[in-house]
């Protein structure tokens, strides 16, 4: 009998000693962007690759205890938006800050990169575009192509004075209207320009104006419904990843 004690005693202790089995991750939901290159770009079948899959994959290695889910499904950006507005996803990289959206979502950590916004032209096309005025002189001639739900239509709403079509979603659609003549300009962000002209089999025919007309500042967001303490989290992981310069390293490699 006092054996029998001993040995529970000792299995006990053992049992004390163990490791605690590891806490499960984390998992924060979001969704590939569509039309948003170089943040998300389809690479084959069931394969989506970019800026922002590798930012996700860098925080990851820094604190296995987060885990993305959703990088790897296309959603238009509208709905990636409203979902995260309504607490349906938990985070969106890269997303330019502005008044509206500062009160549906919440914005953390260092700026991941800077956007510039350019013109593009058909390639046959010799408008020259140095500032704003010089749009809105190509009048009715001047109907500049934007995506739908894109931060440039509300750049081009608070100018005034340009004529806008935002009927399309996504870039290949409106460097094809731009090519059709369906438009004289197209209003984009880059970085990845070039390379989104040579993906998509139209650096002959289209071409990007040298003049920068607008700069904005990219973030991560959160949604508001997500835990602050997780939010903490993603915040240290990205000013770890800033601090040792790995988003810009990143940024180069889809430049």
């Amino acid at each position: 009998m006092a054996g029998w004690h001993r040995g529970w005693i000792w299995l006990l202790g053992a049992a004390c000693c163990l490791p605690a089995p590891p806490a499960e991750p984390v998992l924060l939901r979001t969704a590939a962007q569509e039309g948003t290159e170089p943040k998300f770009i389809a690479a084959g079948k069931d394969r989506i690759v970019g800026l922002c899959v590798d930012i996700m994959r860098a925080i990851e290695q820094h604190d296995p205890g987060l885990r993305f889910v959703g990088d790897q499904q296309w959603k238009p950006l509208i709905r990636a938006y409203s979902e995260l507005g309504s607490g349906q996803e938990d985070v969106q990289c890269a997303v330019q800050r502005n008044a509206e959206r500062e009160q549906r979502f919440r914005f953390i950590g260092p700026q991941l990169y800077t956007i510039e916004y350019h013109f593009l032209a058909r390639a046959n096309d010799n408008v020259t575009i140095r500032n704003w005025d010089d749009v809105r002189a190509l009048g009715a001639d001047g109907v500049v192509l934007i995506n739908r739900g894109f931060a440039a239509g509300d750049i081009l709403a608070a100018l005034g004075g340009i004529e806008v079509d935002a009927s399309s979603t996504n870039p290949q659609l409106n460097l094809q209207k731009l090519i059709a003549g369906r438009g004289r300009l197209y209003f984009h962000r880059g970085p990845g320009l070039q390379k989104l002209l040579e993906r998509t089999g139209t650096a002959d025919k289209v071409k990007v104006l040298p003049q920068v007309m607008y700069s904005a500042k990219l973030y991560f967001a959160t949604s508001r419904q997500l835990d602050v303490r997780i939010g903490d989290r993603l915040e240290n992981a990205l000013f770890h990843l800033e601090k040792k310069g790995v988003l810009e390293q990143l940024m180069r490699k889809w430049d």
